[in-house]
C-alpha cells in the first residue's frame, strides 16, 4: 500500500485474525493490536462462558480499537476486530474514518475445524453459529476487500497484501 493505511482485519472467530494481523502488520512495516487486548474484563468472562457479547458489551471495546486506530492515522497500523456488523464498523470509522476493512472469509467447516485445534483461546467452538448468524458481509461504500482463509498463513497474507494494494490504485 502506497499510503500508511490503518487496517482492520475482520470476520468471524477462528479465521485467523491473530495469525494474519502480525503478519500483515510485519509486511507493511506497521505495528499490530489484538482487539482481544481491548476487551474489558467483563467481556472476556462472557465470552469464556459460553455468552455471546451484546451490542451495549462491545460499545466500550469498539471505542477502544477506534481510539487505538485514530492514534495511528497517517501512520499505518494493523489491528485484529471481529467488526462482523456494519454498525460497528461504523462506530470504528467515527473514530478512524480512513480505517481499511481485511475481511477473512472461509468456509464454516474449514474454521470450525481451526477453532477446534487452537490453543488457550477463550472463544469456544459453540459462538461459531452466533458469529455467522451476525455477520453482515462489507457493503460497497465499504473500504475494503475480503480474502479467502484457504492455504497458509503467508499465503493468506501474500492475498491480503495484493487485494490491499489493489485498492490504492
Amino acid at each position: 500500500m502506497t499510503t500508511p493505511h490503518v487496517v482492520v482485519v475482520m470476520g468471524v472467530a477462528g479465521t485467523g485474525k491473530t495469525t494474519i494481523g502480525p503478519l500483515l502488520a510485519d509486511r507493511l512495516g506497521v505495528p499490530y493490536a489484538e482487539a482481544d487486548d481491548f476487551h474489558p474484563e467483563a467481556n472476556i468472562a462472557k465470552m469464556s462462558a459460553g455468552t455471546p457479547l451484546t451490542d451495549e458489551d462491545r460499545r466500550p471495546w469498539l471505542d477502544a480499537i477506534g481510539a487505538w486506530a485514530h492514534g495511528r492515522a497517517g501512520l499505518g497500523g494493523v489491528v485484529s476486530c471481529s467488526a462482523l456488523k456494519r454498525d460497528y464498523r461504523d462506530r470504528l470509522r467515527a473514530a478512524a474514518p480512513d480505517v481499511v476493512l481485511l475481511h477473512l472469509t472461509g468456509d464454516r467447516e474449514l474454521i470450525e475445524d481451526r477453532m477446534a485445534h487452537r490453543q488457550g483461546h477463550f472463544m469456544p467452538t459453540a459462538l461459531l453459529d452466533s458469529q455467522f448468524a451476525t455477520l453482515q458481509p462489507l457493503q460497497a461504500d465499504e473500504t475494503g476487500v475480503a480474502v479467502d482463509v484457504i492455504g497458509t498463513p503467508d499465503e493468506i497474507t501474500e492475498r491480503a497484501v495484493t487485494a490491499l494494494d489493489g485498492l490504492a490504485h
